[in-house]
């Protein structure tokens, strides 16, 4: 899913080998420290950079990660950051004033969750960045900033508003303290063990949804109001409705935000456009590679993939199936039938 996001800007293409995907397991799992150890070797081999970015899945556990750099010879760690979404604390957590709570009765039921994972990224972390910072109301990050502080009151933190995060704040950082973390890590290491064995920890769990049919956009509206739970952390794929059969979407689902993004054009919905504004051999050279697909509907399809708790996200992922089209409601769609679309009609283009 990212592979394809990023091999669309065009970086990918002009060099290929900067990049390194481990998947299929958490990176802080004994299976993914061993495929990152690879990867890293692999990168140092061919390439000679100043900088190493790790991007880790949200389920990862920093404590692994970082006895892992603290051992190593060949790079030296200079930041863990730790992007917390403050409009999902705001949200599920009572604008975080719930945080804390929560993870205090874990402890004293034995328990681990998602609420010790998070509690502990921070706890690791040397950079903490709020994100959603746009989507919550004046003086709000501030409170929940006092809370998550607290934690962690040697962090440094910085709030991001609508994804935008300086590049010079990755570049010039001092070695990770690891002095800081070695009490920490002490008295967490005996119960992350037996969770390093575990490739998917803390009973999350991953759907995947794959139909050539495009959502009906009324029922998919509804669905994500009533089936949206707290316990689906994740969601993220390619999708088409029925209204917008033109459009490639790009589903974006964190906690209780959703956005829905174009990220170009269908070739089908390019060849059946009347005013399509390209060339006869364009439109030839388009027509050729839609009837190579192996669809009903052209290159038009649906791929998202839902990561959650194991009792919400079977719930949701049912649920979306019920939004394809049936066969009947396809047959109206290709009479000129319009769907109900209560989705956002407006485009908003974010630039620098």
């Amino acid at each position: 899913m990212d592979g394809e996001l990023i091999g669309n800007t065009g970086i990918v293409e002009e060099d290929n080998s900067i990049f390194e995907t481990i998947p299929s397991c958490v990176l802080s799992s004994q299976k993914g420290l061993e495929a990152l150890e690879q990867a890293i070797d692999k990168l140092l081999s061919t390439q000679n950079p100043e900088l190493v970015i790790i991007e880790t899945s949200g389920s990862s556990h920093p404590m692994p990660l970082i006895e892992f750099f603290k051992d190593q010879t060949q790079l030296k760690l200079v930041g863990v950051f730790a992007l917390v979404d403050s409009l999902m604390l705001a949200q599920d957590y009572n604008d975080a004033q719930n945080l804390i709570p929560s993870m205090q009765q874990n402890m004293a039921l034995g328990k681990r969750d998602t609420t010790n994972l998070l509690v502990e990224q921070i706890m690791f972390c040397s950079h903490l960045l709020f994100t959603k910072a746009d989507r919550l109301a004046e003086g709000k990050l501030e409170e929940i900033a006092s809370i998550i502080q607290s934690i962690n009151p040697y962090v440094a933190a910085l709030s991001v508003r609508f994804g935008k995060l300086p590049l010079e704040s990755l570049l010039e950082l001092p070695e990770y303290d690891y002095f800081k973390v070695a009490q920490l890590i002490e008295e967490l290491k005996p119960v992350l063990e037996s969770e390093q064995q575990n490739d998917r920890p803390y009973s999350l769990t991953t759907r995947v949804i794959k139909d050539d049919r495009p959502f009906h956009p009324q029922r998919l509206w509804d669905v994500c109001q009533q089936y949206l739970g707290e316990k689906v952390y994740r969601s993220k794929g390619f999708f088409w409705l029925a209204s917008r059969d033109k459009y490639a979407l790009l589903w974006n689902q964190a906690a209780g935000s959703i956005s829905l993004e174009i990220t170009g054009s269908w070739r089908a919905g390019v060849v059946e456009d009347e005013n399509h504004g390209i060339t006869e051999m364009e439109i030839e050279h388009l027509k050729q590679q839609v009837a190579k697909g192996t669809g009903r509907f052209g290159d038009r399809y649906c791929d998202l993939t839902i990561i959650g708790d194991k009792t919400q996200v079977d719930h949701f992922t049912e649920a979306l199936k019920t939004c394809f089209l049936t066969d009947s409601e396809i047959e109206l769609g290709f009479g000129g039938h319009e769907f109900v679309d209560p989705w956002p009609k407006n485009i908003v283009k974010i630039t620098n």
